[in-house]
């Protein structure tokens, strides 16, 4: 029995060492791959954010490599506390194994010179058999003390290893972690910058914000029958114009036409408490800078007059729609007392604040001049003050109680500025209230080739797609994103198609060479974009609609940009 015990302990104690083998293969696999990162992260082109993903695995591999070497030290404390019995045992197996030899000698003397040779032989093997059990005994616990000491050496050189790759581990994370903080820093530089340069090309179009003016228009609306020149064709429509905060003047004048009053026109687009009528002797200064309390006074008059030389009305808007021309009386006359605090401070004469010139529109059969004396003195009060009543020329659709640079205020509101509900874009081109605004639904921007349009070709609207996704991959190309026939006022290489292309790849995207169709998805109960999909090569990519407008404002040719919140994609 006591035998039978100690040949279980000692191939129980051989089973928990095997399960303690020590696979190196992985310390060196981890240390190779970590020297890889090391060295991509010395690149001038590392993509750090790629990086960090493959040091986060990294550390799950070591986190898996500790607890395996911790299970190994368990195996290798029950294989010593194994080894303290055998030792024990050891020296007695020893002493069994000289003396069963000596005895096995005697038993083959006594075999030879044995009576009955049955017995002798039996006597004889029995004793050999004890000698052999003794001998592979004795090698199995010799050979189990040096396996268990060479997995003690194995174990304490893994962790010495595993304790130097954390080490280092930690030592690149701190590197990364600085260069993503440095690249972070940078992108947000690069951003600013971009945002900036588009807000300077949107600048450049002269949007109208006032419905007086009778400059801009859309480049290829769907109307005019302009042909580029080439098929298929995408144009990129916006509905309205900036900053479609409080009230639309076309969406008056449709309301107008639609037969509501002033009053009515007004609480639609303005939250507010009461009319009340001021005084109408109030001075108010008139500047030539395009702001407010700057530059030289070029005018300065009573209320009345002052509202009696603003040009934001069309003169098409004759009496038959004396309510629109009343609302925005009212409307002026409220901003003017709110933005220079009663006329303590001076007022632009542009698009700006409100177009101002220095004689009295007198034209349309003094309709203007009608509207404005029949409404003498009234304003919009919010708390007890005039409120700044923001207005634009067209809101497309809908109006928001922020957009364009105005925050929101407690008079402003978002609306669905149409008859009925929205549910498509169709809707919205057929029930807005601002419908019959030249800058209702337009493609903004023109190439002076291609017929003067704004239509791209599928190819280029394919590059606006490799942009965004190479964009959205590595922030730290937007320098590099701009568009190809103009200078890159990034002070930086901007890659044509081609090269946007390539280096998409180089970071494991897949890029477009041409688009079939472009698909956009809309939230019609905001009034904002949310998706536009893009379709090629029998794929499609969908970007949220801000990051697509954003990157196409970037990359479009010319001038050609999107410049609102709810656009659509004609394809022709």
């Amino acid at each position: 029995m006591r035998r039978l015990l100690f040949g279980l302990l000692l191939v129980f104690g051989l089973c928990g060492l095997l399960v303690a083998t020590v696979r190196a293969d992985q310390l060196t696999d981890v240390t190779n791959e970590l020297e890889a990162l090391k060295k991509e992260l010395n690149s001038k082109e590392a993509n750090y954010q790629q990086l960090k993903q493959q040091l986060d695995d990294i550390r799950a591999k070591i986190v898996d490599l500790d607890a395996e070497i911790k299970t190994k030290e368990a195996e290798v404390q029950k294989g010593e506390a194994t080894l303290v019995y055998q030792k024990n045992l050891l020296g007695e197996r020893a002493k069994n194994y000289y003396k069963n030899v000596s005895k096995n000698s005697i038993s083959l003397i006594n075999l030879l010179v044995a009576d009955n040779l049955s017995e002798s032989l039996s006597n004889f093997f029995y004793q050999k058999s004890l000698v052999d059990e003794d001998k592979r005994t004795i090698i199995k616990i010799v050979l189990y003390i040096k396996k268990l000491e060479e997995i003690k050496v194995s174990l304490e050189s893994e962790k010495v290893r595993l304790a130097v790759l954390k080490q280092d581990v930690d030592a690149q994370a701190v590197k990364l972690s600085g260069e993503i903080a440095t690249t972070k820093s940078r992108v947000a530089e690069l951003i600013a910058e971009r945002d900036q340069l588009i807000a300077s090309r949107l600048a450049a179009l002269n949007l109208p914000q006032s419905a007086y003016t009778t400059s801009g228009g859309c480049s290829s609306d769907l109307t005019n029958g302009r042909d580029p020149g080439f098929s298929p064709r995408f144009g990129f429509f916006t509905f309205g114009v900036p900053h479609r905060v409080g009230m639309s003047q076309y969406g008056a004048w449709g309301r107008a036409k639609d037969e509501q009053n002033e009053e009515t026109i007004l609480r639609a687009y303005y939250n507010f408490d009461e009319f009340r009528n001021v005084d109408t002797n109030t001075n108010i200064k008139v500047n030539d800078s395009n702001g407010f309390n700057s530059g030289g006074i070029i005018w300065s008059g009573g209320l009345e007059e002052y509202i009696k030389r603003i040009y934001e009305i069309p003169c098409g808007w004759t009496n038959n729609n004396s309510a629109a021309l009343k609302a925005q009386a009212i409307a002026v006359r409220s901003y003017v007392l709110a933005s220079t605090n009663n006329g303590d401070m001076s007022i632009c004469a542009t698009q700006y604040c409100q177009v101002f010139k220095t004689d009295p529109k007198t034209d349309c059969n003094n309709s203007w001049i009608n509207a404005v004396n029949d409404t003498a003195g009234k304003v919009m009060i919010k708390d007890g003050n005039p409120i700044s009543a923001y207005f634009s020329s067209t809101a497309g659709g809908y109006t928001y109680a922020s957009g364009g640079g105005l925050s929101a205020r407690p008079w402003t509101k978002d609306t669905q500025d149409g008859k009925g509900g929205y549910g498509s874009f169709d809707d919205v081109r057929n029930n807005a209230y601002d419908k019959d605004s030249p800058w209702f639904y337009c493609d903004w921007g023109a190439r002076s080739d291609y017929g003067g349009t704004a239509w791209l070709k599928s190819d280029e609207v394919a590059d606006i797609a490799n942009v965004v996704l190479l964009a959205k991959r590595d922030e730290g190309t937007i320098g590099n994103l701009y568009q190809p026939d103009k200078p890159n006022l990034a002070g930086k290489d901007t890659w044509d198609a081609n090269r946007v292309k390539q280096e998409l790849r180089n970071r494991g995207g897949s890029p477009f060479d041409s688009v079939d169709s472009v698909s956009v998805s809309a939230d019609f109960g905001s009034g904002k974009t949310t998706s536009v999909t893009v379709s090629g090569g029998g794929r499609s990519e969908s970007f949220a609609a801000s990051d697509f407008k954003t990157y196409f404002n970037q990359r479009a040719p010319a001038n050609i940009q999107i410049v609102g919140p709810l656009y659509n994609v004609e394809k022709r």
